[in-house]
């Protein structure tokens, strides 16, 4: 069994494989006709892929909102510190960096829980792969990529992704003590 970080377990392979695949249908409607079911196999596969990357899309779209979202919250941010800080006030500054902040930890859980659904995703494309002729997946990409476990191969693109959101949170707690210092 695979350990998560925070100490716990994926299910065993061997439960999520029974969880796939539905043997009673396989053995009942099947039987003796190899090449149907592995087309039935082969489209599901594809189905299944076509919905992991749209998960990876849709964690690219609330990636760029984000940015987005603080790019404004910077923008404004400056033009307050320079030109309205006193007139803000403690209150009022307070209340931006709580928001910024809240928002930063929404986007960290939301890119997360991407992460988290596109591995459970992927490790499923994997065991469909064991029933397909090759496995271009499970065996050759993520082997040949060091299973992401040795940086200088590859470092996985949703381990950078959850410091992003913490870095604008540092950026804003640091931003906001310097106009306390300065201003007030």
């Amino acid at each position: 069994m695979e350990k998560a970080r925070q100490g716990r377990q994926r299910p065993a392979i061997e439960d999520i494989r029974r969880a796939l695949w539905n043997d009673d249908i396989v053995s009942s409607s099947h039987t003796g006709d190899n090449e149907k079911y592995s087309a039935i196999v082969l489209e599901q596969y594809k189905i299944y892929v076509e919905m992991a990357d749209r998960i990876s899309q849709r964690r690219g779209l609330t990636n760029t909102f984000f940015l987005t979202l603080n790019t404004l919250i910077f923008t404004l941010f400056g033009v307050l510190a320079k030109d309205q800080t006193g007139q803000i006030g403690t209150v009022g500054l307070i209340l931006l960096l709580s928001v910024a902040l809240a928002q930063c930890a929404a986007w960290w859980t939301i890119v997360r829980s991407y992460r988290q659904l596109n591995s459970g995703k992927y490790f499923v494309v994997g065991l469909l792969e064991e029933r397909l002729p090759a496995s271009p997946y499970w065996s050759a990409e993520w082997t040949a990529l060091g299973k992401g476990e040795d940086p200088r191969i590859y470092l996985p693109l949703s381990h950078i992704e959850q410091w992003i959101p913490l870095f604008f949170a540092a950026a804003y707690s640091i931003g906001f003590m310097l106009v306390f210092a300065v201003y007030r």
